[in-house]
This record gives C-alpha cells, sequence and structure tokens, in this order.
C-alpha cells in the first residue's frame, strides 16, 4: 500500500526523537506498506528499510526547536503543507498517516486526493496549547477544539498511545471500531545511515562515572516544569542524608534548564553527589541506564503516558515513577515503586527501591512480564496488522 506519512517533528535531533514516527514507519514497512515520510530537516538521516525520508528545508536559525507548540514550528508547518500537496501531486497515495497537527491539512485535503487518513494522535493538541502556555486565547484554543473533534470522527483510523487519549478521543465522537491504542513500546535501536556526528546540537560528551561502590539513581529525560526535576533533586537530598553512598545523575534538559537545576543541587550542598549531563547520544543515555541502580520516570500531572515507561519495564532495572495518572495507568505497585509527586515520598520510594533487594527484584520481574505480555515487538506488529484491516 502506498503511504505517505506526515510527521512535523525534528526527526532524530538532540532535542527530539520522535521513535513513535520511527517505529510506526519501520513496522508498516515490515507490514508491506510502501512508504514515503515527511519531516522537518533538522535532524540525522536514520535507514528505515522500505522506507524514504523526506525533509523540508532546515532553518538553522529557528533551532533548537523547543518541546511543544511554538511559533517556530508554525512556520516550518506551513513548509510541511506545501510539500504535503507536492508529493500529494506527484505520487498516487492510498494512504496518509498524518502524526500530530498534521491532521489538519490532511483531512482539508482528502477530498480532493481521496486517500484514507489515520489520525496518529500522540496528546489533545488544544490541551498543548494551554499547557505549554502557547496561548491563552479563548477563540484560538476554540479553534483547535473544533478542528480536533472534526478529524477524530472523520479520520479512517485513530491511533492513540495511551488509555487517558482513547477515551477522550471516544469522547470527541471517534467510532470505537476506529480508534486502536498503540503504545509507543518498542525498544529496537535505531539505524543511523552515517554513524558520524551530523547534528550541529549534539553534544561532545565525556561520561560521567560516580567509582564503584556507589548505586546510582538515574533520571533521564527533559527537565520541563511538569517533569519537576527539582522536586527530584529535593529528594534526593533527603536519600543521601540516609545512604551517602548514593549518587544522583540527571540526563538532558537544555542549557537554561540544566543551569537551574544545577544551582538548586548547589544550594543543597550536592554538588559531590549528583551529576548533570544536559543532552547526550542515545547511546550513552543507553549506557546510563545499564550501570544504574534505579531508574526514575517523573511528572507531576498530565494524562499522556511517557514513552520511557516502556524501556524502563523492560530494562531489568528497579523502577520509582510518580503517582499520577500518565503513569498509573501503565503502571502500578507490582511493577515499580510509586511515589505521590511530592519530596518527601519520592526519597520513601527511592530509599526503598536502593534497600529491598528482595523486593526490587520481585516488581523488576513482574515489569519484566507484563513488558512481554503486553508491549512486546509481537503485540506491537498485531497492531499494525489490525490498523491496515480497519483502513482497507
Amino acid at each position: 500500500m502506498k503511504t505517505l506519512v506526515v510527521a512535523p517533528q525534528p526527526f532524530y535531533s538532540a532535542r527530539g526523537t520522535p521513535l513513535s514516527v520511527y517505529y510506526r514507519s519501520l513496522v508498516m514497512a515490515e507490514q508491506g506498506a510502501e512508504i514515503d515520510l515527511l519531516t522537518y530537516g533538522s535532524g540525522k538521516n536514520v535507514r528505515i528499510p522500505g522506507v524514504r525520508v523526506i525533509r523540508v528545508p532546515r532553518l538553522k536559525f529557528l533551532e533548537p526547536l523547543p518541546i511543544g507548540p511554538s511559533w517556530s514550528k508554525l512556520l516550518l508547518d506551513v513548509f510541511m503543507l506545501v510539500w504535503t500537496v507536492g508529493l500529494l501531486l506527484r505520487h498516487r497515495y492510498k494512504l496518509v498517516h498524518a502524526h500530530e497537527e498534521a491532521v489538519f491539512w490532511c483531512w482539508l485535503l482528502r477530498p480532493v486526493f481521496r486517500f484514507r487518513l489515520i489520525y496518529d494522535m500522540h496528546s489533545s493538541l488544544p490541551q498543548q496549547l494551554e499547557n505549554f502556555r502557547f496561548t491563552t486565547s479563548r477563540l484560538l484554543i476554540g479553534v483547535f477544539s473544533t478542528l480536533e473533534r472534526i478529524c477524530v470522527k472523520r479520520a479512517n483510523a485513530v491511533i492513540t498511545i495511551c488509555p487517558s487519549l482513547t477515551n477522550y478521543a471516544l469522547q470527541l465522537g471517534a467510532k470505537p471500531d476506529r480508534v486502536l491504542l498503540i503504545e509507543n513500546s518498542l525498544i529496537d535501536d535505531i539505524q543511523l545511515q552515517d554513524p558520524a556526528p551530523t547534528d550541529a546540537a549534539d553534544p561532545i560528551h565525556e561520561p560521567v562515572d560516580f567509582g564503584p561502590g556507589h548505586p546510582v539513581i538515574l533520571y533521564a529525560g527533559t527537565f520541563e516544569a511538569y517533569q519537576g526535576v527539582d522536586m527530584l533533586v529535593e529528594a534526593f537530598a533527603s536519600v543521601v542524608r540516609r545512604r551517602p553512598d548514593a549518587r544522583l545523575l540527571l540526563v538532558g534538559g537544555t542549557g537554561k534548564q540544566v543551569t537551574k537545576i544545577r544551582e538548586l543541587v548547589d544550594s543543597l550542598a550536592l554538588g559531590g553527589t549528583c551529576a548533570l549531563t544536559g543532552h547526550v547520544p542515545r547511546a550513552n543515555a543507553i549506557e546510563y541506564a545499564r550501570s544504574a541502580q534505579v531508574l526514575v520516570s517523573l511528572r507531576l500531572h498530565g494524562n499522556n503516558t511517557p514513552l520511557k515507561v516502556y524501556e524502563l519495564l523492560a530494562s531489568g532495572r528497579p523502577m520509582v515513577a510518580t503517582r499520577v495518572w500518565a503513569h498509573t495507568q501503565v503502571l502500578d505497585d507490582s511493577v515499580c515503586f510509586l511515589a505521590d509527586p511530592n519530596a518527601e515520598a519520592m526519597a520513601g520510594s527511592l530509599l526503598e527501591a536502593l534497600g529491598d533487594e528482595a523486593e526490587s527484584a520481585r516488581r523488576v520481574a513482574n515489569a519484566l512480564a507484563r513488558f512481554e505480555r503486553d508491549y512486546a515487538r509481537p503485540v506491537y506488529e498485531a497492531k499494525i496488522r489490525r490498523l491496515f484491516e480497519i483502513v482497507a
């Protein structure tokens, strides 16, 4: 099936790695689809068998692109729209797979080019506008809400990435037999066309080594305010008083965000026990996870399950996560250590994960079993086959 994937994201870059786009395209191609993937110009070239990656012009003065809605992305989306039309004019696509806001212009183009439309719904776009404080205009948010509702109702299939989004899509009027939950749970290695660094945003990274005898607590991810990295640092200040041998490694964050957290680390006199790396290549982040004793997934609030949760389930390491709906729709106390989103509760869960080896081993075994049963590659492949059945 000739398929156009429209993904308005910085495809495999230091500031954004949309693995869901990569894995969706990879597995769809493995199932027989012939795919053209249209995406932003920034990022590295990846090798996806059966997939031709097409990029709009790269505008370096806009980089690094921020997480969430921005005027920079709006400008790039104008290019995405023009390139989408150009590709539709040159090729007879039977299927268009639109990620996030791309569904808006793809829905408008569908009557002209007569393709079937998949809406890959990673989040509620009106909620994104509010959560990232892009606008307070009720008119603009209302326009996005109306467009979202129309697209959910009229797409041939809607992919959601977590149960809360499934429920939301159904509330908007999506037909139940056309909504398919496909979690971002694949953890295959990414194949780069050029293994040498090609993105100027990639840092030159000197690995952090705390030395032997220090159990390492690792958080790797964004440092956005809704994550609560400052709360984790405050919790660690309590942990290290009970476990002076413990160490905290924080991976990720922009330069300004790292500076802000480092100031908090210094104010709590944690400089010798806590290290911050900023953004690192994915290979380094994987190595840190393999050597850590406890892995942390943070959210102070929100509904969308973080992609990293599935990697942590399969990691073979104890996981500590905040007890919010973004986590608990996938996790429970049998597979990880859940803590209320405050420093005191987080410190207690970290100490339990570090100190109770038997309980940690039991929850790790349960986590691995759940991943294999509900989220492993065969399960993902079966859902992609079901997706093709829905849009056939």
